[in-house]
C-alpha cells in the first residue's frame, strides 16, 4: 500500500448505515490506517437516511447506504450544488431469520409478505406451530427497514404489533430469546448463536456470490466531489483493493467483484 502524505491526525467522518458501520467499515478503517499517515476515523453508524443528511451539511465526509440514494435526496444536494459519487463496496442481503427451535425452514416470498404486514399472525398458517408471530424489524432510522419494505412487503407498512429495535444486532438477539419471533438481517448478523436463516421460495441464502436469493442489495460509500484527499484515497482503497475485498468476504459480505 502506498504511503499518502497527510497531515498529522487528519480526521474522516464515515457516517450512515448501521450494516455497513457495524462491522465492515470499522475494519476497512483499521486496515487503512496501516497504510496511510496521520489519519483517524470518526464512525457514526445511525442508519443510512444520516449519510446523506451529513454529507449535505458537511459533518461527514463519506457516507455509508444500503440503499440507493432517493430522488428527494438528489434534489437537496443539486439545489446546493453539490456532486456526490457513488462507489459500490459490497452486497448484502435481507436474510429471513427466526429462532432455532422454530419447525419452520423455508417460506414463499408471499408468506414472508404476509408474516411481515400481519395478513399472517400464527405460525399454524405457513407450518409452524400453533403460537402467534413475533415480529421484530429495524427501527425507521434504518436504512434497511424502509429498503426490506420495498422488496419484500410491495411497499406496504409492517404489522402494528411489530417492535422496532436500534441496529443490526438487537433485532437478531431478539429472536434468539423468543421462538416464536422472526425478523430479518445482514449477512454479518445471520451467525448468532440461537437463530437460524430461512430459505426463500427454495432458495438458500448466499454464502459468498450472490445466487437467486431475493433480496441482495448493494451497499455503497458516498462521498462528495470536493472531499479531502484523505478520503478520496480511502474510498478508492476500499472499493478497488484486494486486501478491501478480503475483509468483505471475511466479515460476511458478498464482494462487489471478483
Amino acid at each position: 500500500m502506498m504511503l499518502l502524505p497527510l497531515c498529522a491526525q487528519e480526521v474522516i467522518r464515515v457516517k450512515g448505515s448501521d450494516t455497513l458501520g457495524a462491522k465492515l467499515a470499522p475494519q476497512h478503517c483499521e486496515a487503512f490506517k496501516t497504510g496511510y499517515r496521520g489519519v483517524k476515523f470518526e464512525i457514526a453508524a445511525e442508519g443510512s437516511t444520516t449519510a446523506f443528511k451529513t454529507l449535505l451539511d458537511g459533518t461527514a465526509d463519506i457516507g455509508m447506504s444500503s440503499r440507493e440514494i432517493k430522488p428527494e435526496e438528489v434534489k437537496l444536494f443539486e439545489s446546493q450544488q453539490i456532486q456526490l459519487h457513488k462507489h459500490l463496496v459490497a452486497y448484502d442481503c435481507h436474510m429471513i431469520v427466526v429462532n432455532a427451535n422454530n419447525p419452520v425452514n423455508n417460506l414463499t416470498a408471499k408468506q414472508i409478505e404476509g408474516l411481515f404486514t400481519g395478513d399472517i399472525t400464527n405460525w399454524k398458517d405457513v407450518g409452524g406451530n400453533d403460537a402467534p408471530v413475533a415480529l421484530r424489524t429495524r427501527n425507521t432510522s434504518s436504512g434497511s427497514y424502509k429498503d426490506f419494505m420495498r422488496v419484500a412487503m410491495n411497499g406496504r407498512s409492517y404489522a402494528a404489533g411489530s417492535v422496532k429495535l436500534g441496529g443490526g444486532e438487537s433485532p437478531v438477539q431478539e429472536v434468539a430469546k423468543d421462538v416464536n419471533a422472526i425478523t430479518y438481517c445482514g449477512i454479518a448478523y445471520a451467525k448468532a448463536n440461537g437463530i437460524k436463516t430461512i430459505s426463500i421460495n427454495g432458495i438458500s441464502p448466499p454464502t459468498d456470490r450472490a445466487n437467486d436469493y431475493p433480496y441482495i442489495r448493494p451497499c455503497f460509500y458516498f462521498i462528495r466531489s470536493d472531499a479531502s484527499l484523505a478520503a478520496k484515497a480511502f474510498v478508492e482503497w476500499a472499493t478497488q483493493s484486494a486486501e478491501a475485498k478480503t475483509i468483505v468476504r471475511k466479515v460476511g459480505f458478498l464482494p462487489a467483484s471478483k
